[in-house]
Parts: structure tokens; C-alpha cells; sequence
């Protein structure tokens, strides 16, 4: 081993050391007891002893488990919700995404399950540990970030550390015995060093004060040394430790100009030499026009041909000028175009290589020198170093939940107050069982020789039986036991109310009807009531973890999603709808060349928060009933509603009742459909009648017009007929009279 591996292995062994000293052992003392009171497991080895000697039960009442699992379920009643404020209107939508994507990596993590574990160890052990990792090997080997429970016995941070996020600590190491082909396994490039690794610690801590013959439990530490490979063999057991550790760090956020690629310097070429012929070509127009416009001048005697010769020159030239020019600007505009300007973070290390070398150094527009906090790891198996490497985050990936912060490391559980009360509950209980056992089955007081001893220990307590004893001595008397005293009634009940009132859990709350009140507000308000020292907990501890643990898992995620990726995220409620979350698309320029990203969710900047109250039950009836009186006032549809309660297969029934809201538009439309054209037949009708009436009217008014027409033609031809006739008659009078008139002369010539 190089010595500077050395020197690093025995750094972290020696933090082990000093983390693992009387104050941490005393307080892995205390949490293992109430461990192992919140198994059934609570009597010791001695205990055991002193119980079967004096003749008395040995059974336990454990009032603790129920105590904490409703502790439990009130904390982890849903599932945890982040929030994200964009730093910058720009940062707004990869805000909202990020919301997104932390539910998919809590979901794919099964944080709900994660974090239930977490809460328990929480109120048994004092501290839960919930630790944000990278696994490299998912999604195809880009990495996916997942959240792990991390055992508070193998959490050893810095015992000088006074905050409670232990954000203040030197260091936080996490230490394991682990079969060497388990870490081989989780290091398969590091075949080599793990199987030639040593250790001398392993297995050495246990800190259980149980009666391991007569308790049904297995701990870990019980099988520590039973480790086989896949083929049966015996494997060796060796210590483990990933020792995390904060360093300041000097970066550098580095401008670089980054220049067109060949392929992209040949498309500007190509596109110059376009632009460059349209504009040689404008030219060549406008030389000519103005040599006709000149030649114009030169036929109207404006000037001489002297003078027009010298304008078509110094305007050739001036074209030649103005191609040269646009020559220039164009390629100028077009590399521009295609060279950016991007901003770079590198540590000061790898800023001093760029600038030694020229070609790089000559591309850096600016650089801003400035220091920050990164996470160091260190992994060392035995006395083997496996990797010593900086993190891309800020603050350690081992997040604690504790319960009673005491100012240290070492937080007190919520079993621990508890465990004095329920020794008293089981002792009184012993001692009420033993005195029966004893009422129901009396001493004998005898004097020796009177009886049979193997007749009367067989049969003494057998209901008729006869006892017989031998003549000339005392008989045998009953050994009446003591009447109990009726304190250790009212001390079992009264440490049944201590357990409840110091854990701030009530028997109403656990479902006992008899402790409750009868009416249904009342029952809400005593629930709310109970509920308040839990759920300050969690407004003082436990969100406040859970919003460090997203500003953690921020980190990681934003170092680790760096390419293009689409999530699809499952709704909740189990309603089978999902939801597509895009990040990092590229954004193409004309020449088909990636110029920057839509969502980039790596460059983001925002903060995170944790919605209050996520994780807090909700009353089911009157959510419903709030629900169904919103489906009332149109403010959610039917589906909405079916989705937050509990009726069974109600994935089948949203189904079903999609379907049925299909058909049920298509027939809505169908009949607004057939209404409209009803109401345009009718409509049509009205018009027709309408119509109707107005041809016939126009029939009738035709005919009238036609008898008009007819009578007046027929008064015209009897007018005319008229006419005619008088024309006649008058003519008729005329010749009479004309021959009346020529009468008498011709008579008078006669005579």
C-alpha cells in the first residue's frame, strides 16, 4: 500500500475510534433496550432468572408497540411533498419539473416504505437515518438518484456536532461488517484489494442486554459471523467504512468562446458564398442602371461623356468595395452566429491546466475565482483504501430524523421514556398473576411423616379430592396467601394513562370507543387535540429534515440528470393516468447544430421546500364529505371525486365510468344534434307554410290580376265593338241623309 493510502486509511480508522467512544456506547445501550421493549423482548437474562426461581410468571404486557406504531402512522400518513421556487423567471417551468421529478425517484426509491422505517427508527432508537445515493447502474448506466434507510448503529457523526441536521459536523461515517463478496459486489473493480484485505474489528460491537435463550428474536449481531458465499463456503467478515467529510474547495467559473466545428465552418462557407453571389449580382444592377441613366444625361447634353466615363468607373469601384465589405460581414456575422459563449464551472486545478494550454487559454473570455463547501468520500474496506473522491453537493447525503434533540448526536427515543412505566406494568401484572396462581392452588402446612407427600402434591388442588393422613399427627393446614393489596390494580391502569400521556397517544386515538366521546365532532376535536405534540414534532423536526433532504437530493439530482430524458411519473390515488416530465431537449439552430436546451435542468437555480403537513392523516370522512360537496358545486367532476375514496376496484369503476361519460357526450351530442335539426325542420315548416300562403296569395292575386287583365281586354274589344258600331251607325246616317238630300233635285229636274 502507497504510503499516502496508508496514512488515509488510518485517519478514518482512528475517527471510527473517537466516534465510538463511552458517550455514543452509552446511548447504543439505552436505544437497544428500547428496541428490543418495542419487540416484546423486555426482560433480561438476570430477570429471567430471579422470576423462575421465585416461582413466577415470566410474560410481558407490551403496551409500547401500539403506542408507537400510531406514532408512526400519524408521521408517515402520506407521502412527502417537495416544492420549487424558481431563482428567475427563467427557472420557473425546471422548478415545477423538479417537483416532478422527486416524487419519480421517491417512487422508484419506495420512499414511502423507506421513510416509514426512518420515522420508527426515529421513536425507538432516537434517530432514523435517510441517506440520497446515486446507483450508476440504472436506466442503462446514466445513473438514477435513489433514497436509502440507512441502520442509526452504523451512523457514527462527529460527537462535537450541535446541530441536529448535523450540518456543523467535521464528518459522518457510516461503518458496516460486511462478507467481503457482499462488498465485492458493490465494488466489482475492486476485486483485487477487497480479497486482500484485512481486518481486526469486525463484529465487535453489540450492545444487547437480552437473555438470547429465551427470547424468539434475531438481531444481526446474532448471525454476524454466519456468512457463506454462493457456493457454501465460509466468507470472511470485514469492516466497512464510507467516511464523508467537508472541504472548501476553490472553483472557477470559466466564459469560453466555443468556435464553429469544421463541418460547421464549411456550412458557413457555403452560406457566405450564396449571400455573397445574390449581393454581386445587385451590384451588376446597379452599375447598370446607372450607366443607362448617365448615357441618358450624355444624349440630353446634362454632361459630357468625359464626366459619364468617370461616374461608371468610380461606381465600379465603389461595387468592387461594397462585395469586399459584405464579404467580410458576412462571414464575420455567420462564425459569430455560430460561436457561444458558455460559462463553465472547473476547480482551480483544472483552470490552470486549461490556461497552460494556449489554444484553450486563447478561447476563455473571463474566469471569477470564488470557494465552496464540497462533500468529500472516503471508502476504505479493512486496511484497503477503495476510493477517496469529491461529491458534487454541499451538504452530507446522511439526512437525520431525530426525535428529542438533546443538543448532541445522541437524541433521546420516544420507547425510552416509556420503558420505566412499562416495567411497572409488567411487575404489577407478575405479581397479579402469582398471587392467583397462588390463591387457586394453596400451600400445606404439614408435619413431616403425616402424609404422603407425591399423593398430596398430585392431588391437592384436585376438585372432591380426599386427602388422607397418618394417625397420631397434626393435620395438615392450608397456608392462606395474603390478600393483595388493591394498589396494584390502580397501579396497572394508572401506568397504562402515564404510557399514553407521556407519549401524547390516547386510547381514543387507538380506536378505544369507551375513553371517547360519543358524537362525531367531538371525536374530531379530540383527535385534534391529541394529535398537537405530534404534530409539533414534525413541524419542528421532521419537515425540517425533509426540506434539508430535498435540498440534498436537489444536488444530486441536477449533477446526475445531464442528459436528455423523458419521466413518466404515476399519478397518485391509484387512478391509471401518468405524467411526462421532459428535460434537457435540445434546441437545433438552422444548420441543424444543438445551440442550447429546453428545461435545462442542470443549469437550473431555485430552492426547494417542503409542502407542511404532507406527511399529517387526513380525516377520511370529512375529506370525502368536503370532496362530494365540491363534485356538488361543479368545482371537481365524478372521476376526481371516485379518486379519493376507498371503494373497491375503483381503477375499474374510473374505467367504466369514462366510458360511460363518453357514450353519455356522444348521446348528448347526438341529441343536441337531432334538437338542432328538429328545430331547423321546424323551422323549415314554418317557412314553407309561410311560403305557402304567400304563393297562394301571390295565385290568387295572379288570378285577379288575369280576371282584371280578361275584363279589361273584353271592355277594350266592346268599346272598340262599340265604336265600330257607332262609326258604322254614323256612317250609316251620313249616306241616308246624303241621299235624302239628293232626292228633291232630281224629282224638281224631272218636272
Amino acid at each position: 500500500m502507497a504510503r499516502g493510502n496508508k496514512k488515509v486509511v488510518d485517519q478514518v480508522h482512528d475517527l471510527y475510534r473517537k466516534s465510538n467512544a463511552s458517550s455514543r456506547r452509552k446511548w447504543e445501550n439505552i436505544s437497544q433496550q428500547s428496541y428490543e421493549f418495542f419487540l416484546g423482548d423486555q426482560l433480561t437474562e438476570d430477570e429471567h432468572d430471579e422470576l423462575r426461581s421465585a416461582g413466577m410468571p415470566n410474560f410481558t404486557v407490551n403496551r409500547i408497540t401500539p403506542v408507537i406504531e400510531m406514532m408512526k402512522f400519524f408521521a408517515t400518513a402520506n407521502t412527502p411533498r417537495w416544492q420549487a421556487v424558481g431563482a428567475e423567471g427563467s427557472d420557473a417551468d425546471v422548478a415545477a419539473v423538479h417537483a416532478d421529478i422527486a416524487d419519480y425517484c421517491w417512487y422508484n426509491s419506495n420512499g414511502d416504505s423507506v421513510y416509514a422505517q426512518v420515522v420508527q427508527d426515529s421513536l425507538i432508537k432516537g434517530v432514523g437515518y435517510i441517506q440520497v445515493d446515486v446507483d450508476p447502474n440504472q436506466d442503462r448506466g446514466l445513473g438514477e438518484v435513489v433514497f436509502k434507510r440507512v441502520e442509526p448503529f452504523d451512523v457514527y457523526p462527529d460527537p462535537t456536532s450541535r446541530d441536529f441536521l448535523f450540518r456543523d459536523a467535521t464528518y459522518v461515517m457510516i461503518r458496516k461488517d460486511l462478507p467481503k463478496q457482499q462488498v465485492i459486489k458493490l465494488f466489482p473493480d475492486k476485486k483485487r484489494q477487497i480479497k486482500s484485505a484485512n481486518s481486526d474489528s469486525a463484529g465487535e460491537n453489540n450492545y444487547s442486554n437480552r437473555d438470547t435463550m429465551e427470547t424468539d428474536l434475531i438481531f444481526p449481531a446474532d448471525t454476524a459471523t454466519d456468512s457463506y458465499d454462493s457456493k457454501g463456503e465460509e466468507d470472511t467478515i470485514i469492516d466497512y467504512y464510507e467516511c464523508y467529510s467537508k472541504e472548501s474547495i476553490e472553483y472557477v467559473n470559466v466564459f469560453v468562446n466555443i468556435p464553429p466545428s469544421p463541418s460547421e465552418m464549411e456550412q458557413i462557407k457555403q452560406q457566405v458564398e450564396v449571400d455573397l453571389k445574390d449581393f454581386e449580382a445587385e451590384q451588376m444592377v446597379l452599375i447598370e442602371e446607372k450607366s443607362l441613366e448617365l448615357s441618358e444625361s450624355v444624349e440630353q447634353g446634362e454632361i459630357i461623356q468625359e464626366r459619364a466615363n468617370l461616374e461608371i468607373e468610380r461606381a465600379r469601384r465603389e461595387a468592387l468595395q461594397s462585395i469586399e465589405q459584405r464579404q467580410m460581414v458576412l462571414q464575420s456575422k455567420l462564425q459569430e452566429s455560430q460561436t457561444r459563449v458558455e460559462n463553465r464551472v472547473v476547480t482551480k486545478q483544472e483552470f490552470d491546466i486549461m490556461m497552460a494550454n494556449k489554444t484553450i487559454a486563447d478561447t476563455v473570455v473571463d474566469s471569477i475565482n470564488f470557494y465552496e463547501t464540497r462533500i468529500k468520500l472516503t471508502i476504505v474496506v479493512g486496511d484497503k483504501l477503495l476510493y477517496n473522491q469529491v461529491l458534487p453537493i454541499k451538504d452530507y447525503p446522511i439526512v437525520p430524523f431525530v426525535y428529542q434533540y438533546t443538543g448532541t448526536p445522541y437524541p433521546i427515543s420516544a420507547v425510552s421514556p416509556l420503558v420505566g412505566k412499562q416495567q411497572e406494568l409488567n411487575k404489577a401484572h407478575q405479581i397479579l398473576i402469582h398471587n392467583a396462581n397462588l390463591a387457586s392452588n394453596l400451600r400445606w402446612m404439614y408435619e413431616e411423616g403425616s402424609v404422603p407427600e407425591d399423593e398430596w402434591e398430585k392431588y391437592s388442588s384436585a376438585p372432591g379430592a380426599l386427602l388422607k393422613y397418618r394417625q397420631g399427627f397434626t393435620p395438615p393446614t392450608p397456608v392462606q396467601p395474603l390478600p393483595l393489596n388493591q394498589a396494584f390494580y390502580g397501579i396497572t391502569q394508572n401506568a397504562r394513562s402515564d404510557m399514553e400521556y407521556v407519549a401524547g397517544v390516547y386510547s381514543s386515538m387507538q380506536g378505544d370507543t369507551s375513553s371517547g366521546p360519543e358524537t362525531y365532532r367531538g371525536l374530531l376535536q379530540m383527535d385534534e387535540y391529541g394529535t398537537r405534540r405530534i404534530k409539533s414534532w414534525m413541524q419542528n423536526i421532521i419537515e425540517p429534515a425533509l426540506e434539508h433532504l430535498g435540498m440534498v437530493f436537489k444536488d444530486w439530482s441536477q449533477d446526475t440528470y445531464l442528459a436528455h430524458k423523458i419521466f413518466r411519473i404515476v399519478q397518485p390515488n391509484n387512478i391509471d393516468e401518468e405524467k411526462v416530465v421532459e428535460i434537457n431537449v435540445p434546441i437545433f439552430n438552422d444548420l441543424g447544430n444543438s445551440v442550447q436546451k429546453w428545461n435545462d435542468y442542470s443549469t437550473a437555480r431555485f430552492d426547494v421546500r417542503i409542502i407542511g403537513g404532507s406527511t399529517l392523516p387526513l380525516n377520511r370522512w370529512a375529506l370525502l364529505e368536503e370532496y362530494f360537496k365540491w363534485y356538488q358545486s361543479g368545482l371537481i367532476d365524478d372521476i376526481a371525486m371516485i379518486g379519493e375514496t376507498d371503494i373497491r376496484n375503483k381503477e375499474a369503476v374510473i374505467k367504466r365510468k369514462s366510458v360511460y361519460t363518453q357514450l353519455r357526450n356522444k348521446v348528448e351530442q347526438m341529441e343536441a344534434l337531432v334538437k338542432d335539426r328538429n328545430g331547423t325542420i321546424e323551422t323549415l315548416e314554418r317557412q314553407l307554410v309561410q311560403s305557402g300562403i304567400k304563393e297562394k296569395v301571390q295565385d290568387a292575386d295572379r288570378d285577379i290580376q288575369k280576371s282584371l287583365l280578361q275584363t279589361q281586354s273584353a271592355q277594350t274589344q266592346y268599346r272598340e265593338k262599340l265604336k265600330n258600331e257607332t262609326n258604322m251607325k254614323v256612317k250609316e246616317l251620313g249616306m241616308a241623309v246624303a241621299s235624302r238630300q239628293k232626292e228633291p233635285k232630281e224629282s224638281t229636274a224631272k218636272e
